[in-house]
């Protein structure tokens, strides 16, 4: 099992085997290269770990540990996650501001504890087995290669991958598995199975300082998460994207450093439109830092393909995986550990659907003809495959303007609606997925309506789509990648904040804009969201044309039972013909076909 996922930790592999249970562990040394070796235990040996991740806080975990008499044996700070289970047991998941999934076995109470950290930056799958037992691992490949579970793929889960483009926790695409939640712990005792939440986003009643004060404060939280973020004893780095995220971790950072000690990287494509270093290099070029910049072709996207889908052990449709990869290659070449910007979209209302959430407002409240109009106005915009298009983004936005406001971000942000996975699944749809994420959406509890739908996509798409990326994608190198906008006291003071201090009218993040006005240059400030995506509209009627053809053609897609042929062949058609721009429902199909080729086949 720990050998399927040696690329998360190729650097060592340790086992402690004691009764019923079996701790493996795969080793990526950050921090105490010689004495961190895992599984891990107490002084005693009746508490052992096994455990993926870093955390944050572990100076002042353990200053307090060593004060009530525990005796540390290395400065890793997985030590330190063992002492403080040993003095407070459950409760002490919530006091860890890191990422991680772990595995405790309390002898005494012989029972073993499974938690995955509150923003769900690191994975944990698990599988209960019909002899009562338990097996788990970060990937979902470890899993299967015990022999008692099934890779049997689960219809409910299959429907939401076309809905989501990745599949939500608690469920898996295997029918045997299910991931942890992020914020989440599960108990396993005499064979039976408990989880329960943790750790919830507080609804804080702290008084807020005016936004100018609030800006301030921002900044000065946040240059301390990345002080926290950038503890390590191997090299480290910064993704430099020259959008607002990235550029805000590498000003705090060449704040905390010589900015001539701070490595930069960036990559590009050919495609103007979906090329981001000349602004990453402007970024660099203000900041001082050492930049490091590489071109790919679609030829290497392309060769990437079949080795996604080995580290890629369930379906994923974000087609920014493959730069995303290629860049955690890159650095690789050069640095063990990145800084990165990921969860600030999430926290702080970046992403365009925030904005084009009140235009769906305004929208709703047409009369009915009026909005078959927009409508047949929209169709009749001719199709452009560049990133963010113009007919794109309005074709996309006519696609949940009309739902409900959970239901319509989802619409934005995936492939099918409920109604096409009806017609493209054999024997229709086995789970109603629209109904299921509104249902998710009403057990959230917020303040107003922006803080409800910022937290439905931290529920769903930042820890299920954006971190599941970026961990696959940067394991798969041995590249540890770390989050300061994730960090726990940063979020805690986020969410505190009224919702005009993230946006307003159409300006998004609007209190990290403040805070790094005069660190950053202003055409950084000025950018629009754009993703890092690649150019997929267009390859799909070119280089990956033949990949396309084959993977879902008619005869194969027939054997395989699981989608009609005919719908497929219809979304090809109008793509290559330039009637609709089919670019996400096709690539989540051919991903889809990707994965089930290598672990179904």
């Amino acid at each position: 099992m720990t050998r399927r996922i040696e690329h998360r930790g190729p650097d060592g592999e340790g086992f402690h085997l004691e009764g019923p249970v079996a701790l493996g562990n795969r080793r990526l040394s950050i921090i105490d290269l010689a004495g961190g070796s895992q599984p891990l235990c107490n002084e005693d040996g009746s508490v052992w770990i096994a455990y993926n991740g870093e955390l944050y806080n572990d100076p002042e975990l353990r200053r307090e540990l060593e004060s009530k008499g525990h005796r540390y044996r290395s400065h890793c700070d997985t030590e330190t996650i063992v002492h403080l289970y040993e003095e407070e047991g459950h409760e002490s998941f919530a006091r860890l501001n890191g990422m991680y999934g772990l595995a405790i076995w309390d002898r005494p109470r012989k029972q073993l504890i499974l938690a995955r950290d509150r923003m769900g930056q690191k994975p944990l799958y698990y599988a209960p087995l019909p002899c009562g037992g338990l097996v788990f691992g970060s990937e979902p490949k470890a899993l299967l290669a015990h022999p008692d579970v099934s890779r049997q793929i689960d219809p409910e889960s299959l429907a939401r991958y076309l809905f989501y483009e990745y599949i939500p926790a608690p469920h898996s695409i295997y029918r045997a598995m299910r991931k942890l939640p992020r914020g989440c712990a599960l108990a396993w005792h005499a064979n039976a199975i408990h989880v329960w939440r943790y750790w919830t986003p507080a609804q804080t009643t702290l008084e807020i300082p005016p936004f100018e004060q609030a800006a301030c404060d921002f900044w000065s939280l946040f240059r301390q998460s990345v002080a926290r973020h950038r503890r390590s004893d191997v090299p480290i780095g910064v993704f430099l994207s020259g959008g607002i995220d990235s550029s805000s971790v590498a000003a705090a950072l060449c704040e905390l450093e010589p900015p001539d000690r701070v490595d930069t990287f960036s990559i590009g494509f050919d495609d103007p439109s979906f090329d981001e270093r000349a602004s990453a290099l402007e970024v660099a070029q203000k900041l001082g830092t050492r930049h490091h910049e590489r071109v790919f072709s679609v030829e290497t996207l392309r060769a990437l393909l079949p080795d996604v889908a080995s580290w890629l052990d369930e379906p994923f449709g974000d087609a920014s995986i493959l730069p995303t990869h290629l860049l955690c290659r890159f650095a690789r070449e050069h640095v063990k550990v990145i800084l990165g910007g990921d969860g600030a979209d999430e926290l702080l209302a970046g992403y365009p659907t925030f904005a084009a959430a009140r235009a769906a407002a305004f929208f709703r409240g047409m009369p009915r003809p009026a909005q078959a109009l927009v409508g047949a106005a929209a169709r009749r915009l001719p199709v452009d495959y560049r990133n963010f298009s113009f007919d794109f983004k309005v074709k996309q936005f006519l696609k949940g303007a009309a739902e409900p406001p959970a239901l319509a971000h989802q619409r934005w942000l995936g492939s099918f609606s409920g109604a096409e996975i009806e017609r493209l699944l054999v024997g229709g749809a086995p789970v109603d997925v629209e109904r299921e994420h509104l249902d998710r959406a009403s057990q959230l509890v917020a303040n107003d309506s922006l803080s409800l739908t910022l937290e439905l996509y931290q529920d769903t798409y930042l820890p299920e789509d954006i971190l599941t990326k970026v961990d696959r994608a940067s394991m798969a190198r041995g590249l540890e990648v770390r989050a300061p906008f994730l960090d726990a006291e940063l979020v805690a003071w986020i969410h505190s904040l009224p919702s005009s201090y993230k946006l307003q009218g159409r300006h998004s993040k609007r209190i990290l804009r403040a805070a790094v006005k005069g660190r950053l240059p202003e055409s950084t400030l000025a950018r629009s969201k754009k993703g890092f995506g690649i150019p997929v509209a267009r390859w799909l009627r070119g280089p990956l044309k033949p990949l396309l053809e084959e993977l879902l053609a008619p005869e194969r897609i027939r054997r395989q039972g699981l989608f009609h042929s005919h719908e497929i062949t219809r979304l090809i058609d109008e793509h290559q013909s330039g009637r609709f721009d089919h670019r996400k429902p096709l690539w989540t199909l051919l991903m889809f076909q990707t994965w089930y080729d290598h672990w179904q086949n």
